[in-house]
């Protein structure tokens, strides 16, 4: 491929040398074209065939190397080959020509583009992918715009070859017809301006603009489509503005915002407001953590030159804390802030009759219909339970059945298996262990924590079996059963079955998206894992959209929130414009002790998108507040494009790690490198430093030594 490149350059500087070097320019001008006119006239009669082929070659040849001509040479088709001839041959060569350009731009310089400009080209490829034939349809409409450069900036896409050339061939039709018809008219011109007046090319502009009518014609037509069985269903007028099916993050956030401009919404939610986040996630799960910590914080207080002692503690007035800062937070959540906000909150469970009408089966009993103009489903998701012989009758929990046990129970199980290597099964067989319990965590794959870089899961394994969590990698569970009064999980490990008892089995292997039980179905919108979705959070029907954990692809809080913004504003006001969510800079956290956390790619994503990167790291144990802290464990490591500040990802994983990393999620939302970090002051002594010195050390790979040589000279030069 590198041979072929180089041949492909060399063959096109070559060329492009020639031309210029001898002027070959001056060949096509208008001038020469109607002084020679009765002489190729003349040729053509007496050999058609030779001068048709050589007509075509010369302008396949200069539409593929886009030397400056082609507008004259197509003059010269009408004035010499005549309206029929011309077009036909124009056409074909004009066409050919541009894929060939279109062919060396992709072969010299689409990787290049493609690896430097990755992120920027995400949506750019997306759209190019979804439409990108009409925008070219669109661009060869309209003259003005030169072909060649259209040629070069399709090239460096993911646009397909014969979808550019046969766009090409129709787009370029008209504009071709119109030059090679002035050509017949060839002593009458006197520039090219004759031929493309200001109205014509005015024309030529509204003829552009006609496919993307179409396309919006399309779209009109195509909902009408699949509106169409409910069409009779559809009422005059609604009663609200919005339906949001859901109170967990991405329900709460859609249901404020279409408050905050005076929309008139309903949310639903048949449980607790504030979903699984609130009461059966986040909330208690941190809470929890808080308390394992500063046990551990006793046991090892001689780091910090206090006298280390094992915490004595009543679980049951543990559990209770937990379940009082639930309850400390609830009202941020709660019925009554949301009412008072101006949102209906109907506490019941949703059903979709048909695109424009929910029905409610509330708590109290009742039954209530609504019609509205838009609905986001903000349905959320639930534990995945994996189907082994014997785990109902042994009995297992969830993250959502878990913490209502724990609060009926006087003391902690002692024995745990935790099932599942994700970020809930490591942060709960840590916390677990520090309490005091033994916690056996089994993992199918080869390490914790998989979509991590191996450094991060080997570090993340090491500091949960230093807290004594038994890490079971590469254990295949098979069953559950009984022997006596003994629960066990046999499990599958180097072809042996090993048999693991415990008193409390956690499965927290993921979670599904709940799309069930509300009307998906019935309504014909496409499930997968998720809710289908258009980049706009839109489903299958134009006035339905989804967000959070139902929409994916995150299972994250904050990301339904994120999206909760777009699927609501696109609900409201996409009849006008509807916004593409941004997943620029999607931070990820487990907290565990210490914490993981990351924005952007990481090694093993990089590799596997074959995106070229730089890496930079520092140790936390040379950050004087870690050290400080007796927390220097951990590192930050940014990954960068080759030889420029351009941050593609940044992992950390030590002490305050999601908090720290919140400086490179802005830095990459907004295009700002690890310069602008490394030139922000940052207190004396913090964690956050870390971030600067982490700056500071790709500078000082990236230093300017020959300048630097030469200061050292002047320097010198100074001295004497």
């Amino acid at each position: 491929m590198k041979t072929a490149r180089w041949l492909v350059a060399l063959t096109l500087a070559l060329a492009l040398g020639l031309f210029f070097a001898l002027d070959l320019g001056r060949f096509l001008t208008l001038d020469f074209l109607q002084q020679r006119h009765q002489a190729f006239a003349d040729q053509y009669a007496l050999h058609p065939w030779e001068v048709r082929a050589a007509y075509f070659g010369l302008y396949l040849a200069v539409a593929s190397l886009a030397l400056p001509g082609a507008a004259l040479l197509t003059l010269a088709g009408g004035a010499v080959l005549g309206f029929g001839w011309g077009l036909l041959l124009v056409s074909f060569a004009s066409s050919l020509g541009a894929t060939l350009s279109f062919w060396m731009a992709r072969l010299l310089l689409r990787d290049w583009v493609q690896a430097r400009f990755a992120a920027q080209l995400v949506e750019i490829n997306a759209g190019v992918q979804r439409a990108g034939w009409l925008y070219l349809l669109s661009l060869r409409l309209i003259p003005v715009v030169p072909f060649f450069l259209i040629n070069l900036t399709m090239g460096l896409t993911t646009l397909r070859s014969r979808t550019f050339y046969a766009v090409s061939q129709l787009g370029m039709l008209a504009g071709t017809a119109v030059y090679v018809n002035a050509g017949i008219q060839l002593g009458n011109l006197h520039s090219l301006a004759d031929v493309a007046s200001p109205a014509l090319l005015g024309s030529f502009a509204l003829l552009g603009v006609f496919p993307l009518v179409v396309r919006r014609a399309w779209r009109h037509l195509e909902r009408l489509r699949v509106y169409a069985r409910w069409r009779s269903a559809r009422p005059k007028t609604f009663e609200r503005n919005l339906v949001v099916i859901g109170a967990g993050a991405g329900g709460l956030v859609s249901a404020y915002i279409a408050a905050a401009v005076k929309a008139k919404v309903t949310l639903v939610e048949a449980h607790a407001m504030g979903g699984d986040c609130l009461n059966t996630g986040c909330v208690p799960s941190k809470a929890l953590l808080r308390s394992a910590k500063l046990a551990q914080q006793m046991r090892h207080a001689d780091a910090y030159g206090l006298r280390a002692t094992e915490p004595e503690f009543d679980f049951k007035r543990l559990m209770q804390r937990v379940q009082q800062v639930v309850a400390d937070i609830a009202p941020h959540d709660s019925v009554q802030r949301y009412t008072d906000l101006g949102v209906d909150v109907v506490q019941g469970r949703a059903t979709l009759i048909n695109p424009w009408t929910v029905e409610i089966a509330r708590n109290d009993g009742g039954t209530q219909r609504l019609t509205t103009r838009a609905i986001v489903i903000a349905a959320g998701a639930q534990p995945v339970v994996p189907e082994l012989p014997g785990l109902a009758e042994v009995g297992y929990l969830t993250s959502d059945t878990l913490w209502a046990h724990l609060a009926t129970l006087d003391r902690l199980p002692k024995r745990w298996v935790v099932l599942g290597g994700g970020p809930i099964g490591c942060e709960l067989a840590q916390a677990f262990a520090r309490l005091g319990a033994q916690v056996t965590q089994v993992e199918m794959a080869e390490r914790l924590l998989l979509r991590e870089d191996d450094e991060v899961s080997t570090f993340a394994q090491a500091a949960l079996q230093a807290d004594g969590v038994q890490v079971r990698t590469a254990h295949q569970a098979l069953r559950c059963e009984r022997q006596g009064d003994t629960r066990l999980l046999v499990a599958l490990h180097l072809g042996q079955e090993v048999h693991i008892p415990f008193d409390l089995l956690l499965c927290a292997v993921g979670r599904a998206a709940r799309l069930s039980g509300y009307g998906l179905e019935e309504l014909g919108i496409a499930t997968g894992k998720t809710i289908h979705t258009d980049d706009t959070l839109q489903t299958l029907l134009p006035n339905i959209y989804a967000a959070g954990d139902v929409a994916g692809p995150y299972q994250l809080t904050h990301v339904a929130a994120h999206q909760a913004w777009y699927a609501t504003v696109n609900a409201l006001f996409g009849d006008f414009k509807r916004l593409r969510v941004n997943y620029k800079a999607i931070p990820q956290a487990t907290f565990t002790d210490p914490e993981i956390a990351r924005v952007g790619l990481n090694e093993r994503e990089a590799q596997a998108r074959g995106l070229a990167y730089e890496v930079t790291r520092f140790d936390l144990g040379e950050l004087d507040r870690a050290i400080a802290d007796s927390a220097a464990r951990g590192f930050v490591k940014v990954l960068t494009v080759p030889g420029k500040d351009r941050i593609l990802g940044a992992t950390i994983v030590g002490a305050q790690a999601a908090e720290l990393l919140a400086e490179y999620v802005l830095a990459m939302q907004h295009g700002l490198g690890l310069g602008k970090i490394l030139g922000t002051v940052h207190s004396y002594p913090t964690m956050a430093e870390a971030n600067n010195y982490a700056a500071g050390q790709w500078r000082r790979a990236h230093q300017p030594e020959r300048l630097l040589r030469w200061l050292q000279k002047f320097h010198d030069w100074r001295r004497t």
